[in-house]
């Protein structure tokens, strides 16, 4: 079976134009009959068909010694038609009549003969008259038809129509010949257009597709390829620097949870291959222990509540709250943490206590990850500032602010995607690369937005806006 695919344009565009060819003519002929045709017994007839019957009608006629006879058949088949038929002599006088309306006199002077054979229709009938000679006498007869039919005469200059039929008939062959070139012609050039075009959307599936230039009648559907060719190409990119930053934040993962594990099944290996040691160093092998199995639950923690927020399953329990204090709480906890106790923390407020609602417990969690995040990847001289500021839009916003190194402009476009750790996190391992992204989501949770401003020595800013009311 042929494909249909591989179907030339061409043919198809033949097709369609035969078809319309078809379907002119088609209209054309049921017009013609529309308006030329009227229905008789037999079917469909033109309009002309009474007028031959009538001049057809004298076959049945005969003179017999100067009496008019009229055939069986004749009176049959007008019966079968429903018509009528009135006969005269020369003199107008009736001699015959069938089925003839009551209103129709028996006898007509010659101007009245001559009404009546140029009539038109009357009654709902339409007459017709016919002469029947034969010999020295002569019969008029009028047969009426039950059809309203127009009846008019056309006069023209017979020799100057005549002189002008071949030009007609070389005209119209002219216009035949140019309407089938020029089909053929526009065939072609739809055709170019056409396979231009399945070549272009065939390009873009293997990625191999070139700019076509938007002009034209076909513009649209160019620029339309245009558009859909750098699409892809920025969504492979896309995936591309999506995969690049999944394979890596998988391999850091990775080497993550060996670096806790290794020192763990380390000392593990000399509680159970050495002697018994003494207590004070079973004490410092269990503290080493515990505290990289601490790091690892931390590790699987932040993997787990980041799918958990992305996927919408995390409980969330929003309630109204004191919001300044809440924010100088959650900086005191961190400043209190034996980890950070040496480090320079403030927290500054511009406006006085506003409630706001918030998850108390997974709003903690995204302000602690900014403000950890900034002690664990700057020099411990770093000052670090938090600031709640209420503005105009009834939103406050939270900023945390520091004077570290800084990080570049690429490194902040992907700070918080869930695959990506920044370059300066090797002097720090001990994150899981998912702090920055966890907040993200976190104040996504609660209608808010994260933005970062940040340049190399000179520090980085993060804020949080944050409704007042939801």
């Amino acid at each position: 079976m042929k494909n249909r695919a591989k179907v030339n344009p061409f043919v198809r565009i033949f097709v369609f134009a035969a078809v319309l060819v078809i379907i002119a003519a088609v209209a054309a002929v049921s017009l013609f009959y529309y308006i030329f045709g009227i229905p008789e017994p037999e079917g469909l007839s033109l309009a002309s068909w009474p007028h031959t019957f009538t001049d057809n009608f004298s076959i049945w006629m005969q003179n017999k010694e100067g009496t008019l006879v009229i055939e069986d058949m004749a009176i049959e088949r007008l019966d079968e038609y429903g018509l009528w038929i009135q006969v005269v002599d020369e003199t107008g006088k009736e001699v015959f009549s069938h089925n003839k309306p009551a209103n129709y006199p028996s006898g007509y002077s010659s101007s009245e003969l001559v009404a009546l054979s140029t009539s038109t229709s009357g009654d709902g009938n339409t007459v017709f008259a016919g002469i029947f000679q034969d010999s020295d006498q002569a019969w008029s007869y009028f047969i009426g038809f039950p059809y309203t039919i127009g009846k008019y005469m056309l006069y023209y200059n017979g020799e100057n129509v005549g002189r002008l039929s071949p030009v007609f008939r070389i005209g119209i062959c002219l216009i035949v010949v140019l309407l089938i070139v020029f089909i053929f012609v526009y065939g072609f050039w739809l055709t170019g257009h056409l396979a231009k075009m399945t070549k272009g959307i065939g390009d873009l599936s293997l990625r191999s597709y070139l700019p076509l230039p938007e002009k034209g009648m076909f513009r649209e559907v160019y620029k339309e390829l245009n558009k859909m060719d750098t699409s892809i190409h920025n969504s492979d990119q896309l995936q591309r620097d999506t995969e690049r930053t999944r394979r890596e934040w998988i391999s850091n993962i990775t080497h993550d949870l060996k670096t806790p594990l290794s020192p763990v099944k380390g000392y593990a290996e000399l509680l159970v291959r050495t002697p018994v040691p003494n207590s004070e160093t079973i004490q410092g092998y269990g503290r080493i222990i515990l505290k990289n199995v601490n790091h690892t639950e931390r590790l699987i923690n932040d993997l787990k509540l980041t799918y958990q927020l992305e996927s919408g399953v995390i409980p969330y329990h929003p309630e109204e709250i004191p919001f300044i204090r809440y924010l100088r709480e959650v900086v005191i906890d961190i400043v209190n943490d034996p980890a950070f106790s040496d480090r320079n923390i403030q927290f500054e407020s511009g406006v006085g206590e506003i409630p706001v609602c918030v998850d108390i417990h997974l709003f903690r969690r995204a302000v602690g990850n900014l403000i950890i995040n900034a002690l664990t990847h700057n020099p411990p001289d770093t000052e670090i500032t938090v600031i709640a500021n209420l503005d105009g839009r009834n939103k406050i916003s939270i900023i945390v602010r520091d004077n570290g190194t800084g990080m570049g402009g690429e490194e902040q476009s992907e700070l918080f995607s869930r695959y990506y750790r920044g370059t300066n996190t090797k002097e720090k391992p001990e994150g899981s690369g998912l702090g920055l992204a966890i907040a993200k989501q976190i104040v996504t949770l609660h209608g808010g937005d994260i933005s970062v401003k940040s340049e190399l020595g000179e520090g980085t800013e993060f804020l949080v806006s944050l409704p007042v009311k939801r």
